[in-house]
Parts: structure tokens; C-alpha cells; sequence
């Protein structure tokens, strides 16, 4: 019986299923898939429209090179308009109506924005170089050269010709050097001098740190010796109730990860420095409950000079900065992890400083110069782990440590009338700062283009260039190309003071290395003596960046890009129309 009602239920569901209309059998089925259509555009037509985005980039950028350069104006659709001077920033900037000079003007942002990230300078030098190398190598194409062979011959003559660079580079000798470097990056010599004096206090190992400030000059402040975002526990641990900070004279320095809550766990070392007198300074994970009121007490009482902050930091990256101080103060690395226990420390466990400031936020240790040579050790180490990591993040927090061990930190706050004029000159100074960490890094050559135009003239250099090609005819045409863009660089810096370019690059062909136009003050001089330089590191990414691009842009065949959105039109109703059903 039961058999039966279950088959005619089933014949029921099938025969009302049979009735439902096929059109919802497919609506039910189908997942509604949105594809975009796209455009295909080949050969000639693929790479015109490339180098057309291009040049439209490269013209709006290379107008703000050298001191003569003009300032571009960028749109933004909140606050003020920017007035900048810096290409990368302009490059961003640009997107074009048509998507396939989009997708060149798109290459052309990935070299500056390249250039930006290795070198931070030179960003307009390497779109212009782009621009050049391009539109010389699409016409040698159309003519009927092998793209393939032309880019082999681009890619070798650049990097030889970064070769060349690297052995005429001159190491930075004297502060001198960088005011140059940093007065020409910047286009203004009062820049110049801020990043010069920022670098003479605080060496190689310090960090420079560009900030906004309320005034309307520029200021510099120093921070010297170890500095931690932590301040005191206590704000009975204040000696100084006026400026509201713990100023200590030669302390001891306790360093450890653990968690103090307990008094017993510090007798045995406060014992020791009630005897000696000294001021005892406790870097811990805590210290909470009867172990904080014992100090504070002490310190009330005037039995004990003692402050104490929590560790800096969180994590694995905790421990590091410990040991940072741990290294930079001579004190041993109480942790379970070494070993050693708060029971088991000793006087001699401690470390030494000359002088120590506790604020509420925050804290400077002032090292003495005993420990100069395991200091050098721990920033070699630092800048190893920084070198191979690939996280922006970690690598920013490495150089604050090695600038905390090293010499401290340059704090430039930029004052200025208008937020707009804020933002250029915030620019300018990292655009300067960063020339000058790339000439520490590599040395200095000729500025004003005068090096790259030095060696489009050396016949030896392009004869080794053309023989390590060898005799493919096309691969010496790329060869030809790179040393024919070399001298784009002077000719623009000469357009924009105001002079015909290839006139001046005229006058400063076949003549000794070094010499070159200065278009600030609109002579022919040897630049390395007037102190027109420019960073190796920036010259070299210049050429290699915009090899690469340019190398890629020759050899593309096709392009594709998707079609743009045809927005549906509206058509307004007739009110006395009634739609049916």
C-alpha cells in the first residue's frame, strides 16, 4: 500500500514539473555571467597609440626639470590643488580618456615610480630618457629593423653604459658635497643647507624625518642618543615637576623581558645600589603591584634615584629592541631565553649610561663610548635583516633602529604660508633627502646631464659596446639608439632656462669629463668643481628603467585594452502611455 502512494506521488511531481515553462527550467540553470568586451589593436597601431601615452606623460614631466623648471598644477577633488615640482607625483597624476595611451601612459608611471623606489630622486630624468629611447627606436621599427634585436642591443648598451657609470663615480668627501647634492635635488639652496647641517650632527647611521609644522620657516630639531616611544609608570618617579621629566646622571641600566611584580625579585640588586648610591633605570615588559610601590616609595623617601618604563615595542620586534639597548648600554639581556633569571643578577650585569631623560611619552638614553664597537656590530646586523626582508614596514623600523644606535634623529619640520605651498616643499625635501642617501651609497657624478652626454661623445666606450654586440645590424641600431638619447637630459635642462638644446649641447661635446652648462647661473664650467653633482645611484636607474620600459614598448605587437562602458539612455516616458497586462 505504501509502494503505491509513493509512485503516484512521484508521478504527480513529474507531471507538475512537465508543466512548468522551459524558458524557467533555463533561468533557474544559468548564472548570469558579465564579460567586457575588448579591443585588439596590432602592429603600427598597437605601438603609436603606446607612445603617444608616452609622450603625453613625458611632456608634462620634463617641463620641471632642472633649477630653470617650471611647477605643474594637479587637480584634486577635495582641499586645494597641489602646484609640484616633482615628476613622479605629476606622473601619478595623469590618466588619459583614450585606455590604449593610458596603457603608455601607465608604462611610463612604472619608471618613475621604479626610479622613485631605488633611488628616490631622478624620477623626470627616467621618463624623459624613455620618451627619447622610444620615439628613436619606433622610427628605426617602422623602417623595418627586428624590434626583438633592437631591444638586445637597448638592454646591453644600458648596461654597460650603468657600468661605466659606477667606475667615474667619485665618493662624497666633504659636507660641501652634500649641500651640493642636496641644493640642486631640492632647487633651493636654503633646503640645501637644512639636510647638509641635518647630516654633518648626526653621520651616515643617523635618520632624517620630515614633518609638518605649524610655523612659517623651516626648523630643525635634533634628537641624540637612544630614543623610546615609552615613558615612566609612575609620575612619582618625576624629579623635575616644571618640565615633568626624570633626568638621571650616569644610572645603571636594568634590561629585561620579564614582567616584575613582585619586590623580591629586586631586592637583591636595589641592596646593592643603596650601598653605591647610583641611580638604577628598569627597562621591563611591567612592573606592576608591590614591586612598583617598593620603588616608588624608595624614590619618595630619597633612599633610591630609580625610574622605571615598559619595554618598547610588541612581539619578536619587543625582544629586538631590547637588545638594542641591552648592546647599546653594555648591560646583559636578562630573559629566560639566554638563560638568566632576576634571582641570578648582579651588579655587574647592569649597564651604564651618560644621561637619561624619562618624559611622560617618552625617552632618551644618551650611550656612553665604551661599547662604540658592539654598537657598529648590532647596526651591521640591523642592516643585514633589513637588506633581506621584503617588507616596507620592517625595513622602516630597522633604519629607525640603526639611526637610535648610530647618531640619533633630524627631525626637519617644514613651515610655509599655504597647505599647498606645505606639500611642494615637504616633497622637496624628500626628493633632496634621498639624493643624498643615494650619493653616500654609490658617490657623485657631473650634474646638469653633463656625465651621460660625456659619454655619448667617448668613441672607445661605444666601440666596446658595438663589439661586445657583435655583427647583428639591428643590435648595433639599438646600440646607436641608446648613445643618440644620451644627450636628452642637458638639451631639456637647457629648453627649460630658456636656450636652444642642441646648441648647448654643442658646446659642451668632446670636452674634458666634468664639464658641462650650469643653468642656474648660465655658464660653461667644470661641474665637479662648482659643485653641480648628481647621485651615481640616480644616474644609473635612470638609464636602466627606461632601457627596460622602452625595450618593451618596441617590441609589442599587439595591445589590448577593454572597451569603455556605454551607458544606457534614458528615454523619457510619455505619461499618457500605459504599458499592457
Amino acid at each position: 500500500m505504501n509502494q503505491q502512494i509513493f509512485v503516484l506521488l512521484c508521478i504527480v511531481l513529474c507531471s507538475t514539473y512537465a508543466w512548468i515553462p522551459s524558458g524557467i527550467h533555463m533561468r533557474r540553470s544559468r548564472s548570469p555571467v558579465l564579460q567586457m568586451a575588448k579591443k585588439l589593436s596590432f602592429r603600427e597601431d598597437s605601438r603609436k597609440k603606446l607612445v603617444e601615452g608616452i609622450n603625453v606623460v613625458a611632456n608634462a614631466v620634463k617641463i620641471t626639470l632642472g633649477p630653470k623648471g617650471r611647477n605643474v598644477v594637479l587637480e584634486r577633488s577635495y582641499g586645494a590643488p597641489e602646484i609640484v615640482n616633482d615628476g613622479v607625483t605629476i606622473a601619478r597624476d595623469v590618466i588619459l580618456e583614450d585606455p590604449e595611451m593610458n596603457v603608455g601612459a601607465k608604462l611610463c608611471i612604472e619608471v618613475a615610480s621604479k626610479s622613485d623606489n631605488k633611488a628616490g630622486d631622478g624620477t623626470t630624468t627616467s621618463t624623459l630618457m624613455t620618451q627619447e629611447i622610444t620615439n628613436q627606436g619606433i622610427r628605426v621599427v617602422a623602417a623595418g629593423a627586428n624590434p626583438v634585436a633592437l631591444r638586445n642591443g637597448i638592454l646591453m648598451a644600458s648596461s654597460m653604459l650603468a657600468a661605466k657609470v659606477r667606475e667615474m663615480a667619485k665618493p662624497v668627501t666633504s659636507n660641501q658635497d652634500l649641500l651640493s647634492i642636496a641644493t640642486i635635488a631640492a632647487n633651493n639652496a636654503g633646503m640645501g643647507a637644512i639636510i647638509a647641517k641635518a647630516y654633518e650632527k648626526i653621520g651616515e647611521t643617523g635618520s632624517t624625518v620630515v614633518e609638518e609644522s605649524q610655523t612659517l620657516v623651516d626648523e630643525i630639531e635634533f634628537t641624540e642618543g637612544l630614543s623610546i616611544d615609552r615613558g615612566y609608570l609612575s609620575p612619582y618617579f618625576v624629579k623635575d615637576t616644571e618640565r615633568q621629566v626624570c633626568e638621571m646622571q650616569s644610572p645603571r641600566i636594568l634590561v629585561t623581558d620579564k614582567k616584575i611584580a613582585a619586590v623580591a625579585d629586586l631586592i637583591p640588586i636595589l641592596e646593592q645600589l643603596v650601598k653605591t648610591k647610583e641611580p638604577l633605570f628598569i627597562v621591563a615588559e611591567d612592573v606592576t603591584g608591590e614591586a612598583l610601590s617598593a620603588l616608588v616609595v624608595n624614590k619618595l623617601r630619597g633612599v633610591l634615584d630609580v625610574v622605571a618604563i615598559k619595554a618598547p615595542s610588541f612581539g619578536d620586534r619587543r625582544k629586538a629592541y631590547l637588545q638594542d639597548i641591552a648592546i647599546a648600554t653594555g648591560a646583559t639581556y636578562v630573559a629566560d631565553e639566554v638563560g638568566i633569571s632576576m634571582e641570578s643578577v648582579t651588579a655587574d650585569m647592569l649597564g651604564r649610561a651618560d644621561r637619561i631623560v624619562v618624559g611622560k611619552d617618552t625617552t632618551t638614553i644618551v650611550t656612553d663610548k665604551e661599547n662604540t664597537d658592539n654598537i657598529a656590530k648590532r647596526i651591521a646586523q640591523i642592516r643585514a635583516e633589513a637588506e633581506a626582508t621584503d617588507n616596507k614596514f620592517d625595513k622602516e623600523k630597522a633604519t629607525e633602529r640603526v639611526a637610535a644606535l648610530g647618531g640619533g634623529i633630524a627631525r626637519i619640520k617644514v613651515g610655509a604660508a599655504t597647505e599647498t605651498e606645505l606639500k611642494d616643499k615637504k616633497l622637496r625635501y624628500e626628493d633632496a633627502l634621498n639624493s643624498v642617501k643615494s650619493a653616500l651609497e654609490m658617490g657623485v657624478v657631473p650634474g646638469g646631464g653633463a656625465c651621460m652626454l660625456h659619454m655619448s661623445c667617448n668613441e672607445e666606450l661605444k666601440n666596446s659596446i658595438l663589439n661586445a654586440v657583435g655583427a647583428d645590424e639591428d643590435e648595433r641600431l639599438g646600440v646607436e639608439i641608446m648613445f643618440r638619447s644620451l644627450a636628452a637630459p642637458l638639451k631639456q635642462i637647457a629648453k627649460n632656462a630658456g636656450l636652444e638644446g642642441e646648441v648647448v649641447a654643442d658646446k659642451c661635446r668632446d670636452k674634458p669629463f666634468g664639464f658641462g652648462y650650469n643653468a642656474a647661473t648660465g655658464t660653461y664650467e667644470d661641474l665637479l668643481e662648482t659643485g653641480v653633482l648628481d647621485p651615481a645611484k640616480v644616474t644609473i636607474n635612470a638609464l636602466e628603467n627606461a632601457a627596460s620600459i622602452a625595450a618593451l614598448v618596441l617590441t609589442t605587437e599587439v595591445l589590448i585594452t577593454e572597451l569603455p562602458k556605454r551607458e544606457p539612455t534614458n528615454v523619457p516616458m510619455d505619461p499618457n502611455y500605459m504599458p499592457m497586462g
